[in-house]
């Protein structure tokens, strides 16, 4: 009989994303619990606020567009959560929502997170 683990939703990884089409992508693939964050390409201080008293001691990644407005939301994330691990996609691809769904979930597996075995 296989052995049923629960996690709550604080031990679940976070990925920040810009967009909700860039979530989709994501949830695609992943075959593991995540929270998946929009930040509809712009973060202000108040949502750095929340998210700094929510997100200690989650496992927190960055996966931003290759473009200059992801580069530049990527850099504000850095300073602000320095342990955050970040995760990019090939630059021909520009986008994360427009990336195969093969290629972020190879992404996604060298961060270690679990994807669909399809993607494999």
């Amino acid at each position: 009989m296989k052995k049923v683990i629960s996690m709550t939703d604080s031990e679940w990884k976070v990925i920040v994303v810009e967009g909700k089409t860039d979530k989709r992508k994501v949830l695609a693939v992943v075959d593991e619990p995540v929270e998946v964050i929009c930040t509809n390409g712009t973060i202000g201080i108040g949502k750095i606020d929340e998210w700094t008293d929510r997100l200690p001691g989650r496992e927190l990644f960055i996966l931003t567009d290759a473009d200059e407005s992801g580069e530049k939301l990527r850099k504000k994330l850095r300073r602000e959560f320095p342990e955050a691990k970040h995760l990019y996609i090939d630059r021909s691809y520009r986008e994360v929502a427009a990336a195969p769904d093969r290629h972020v979930a190879q992404v996604l597996l060298r961060a270690n997170i679990a994807v669909k075995r399809e993607f494999l």
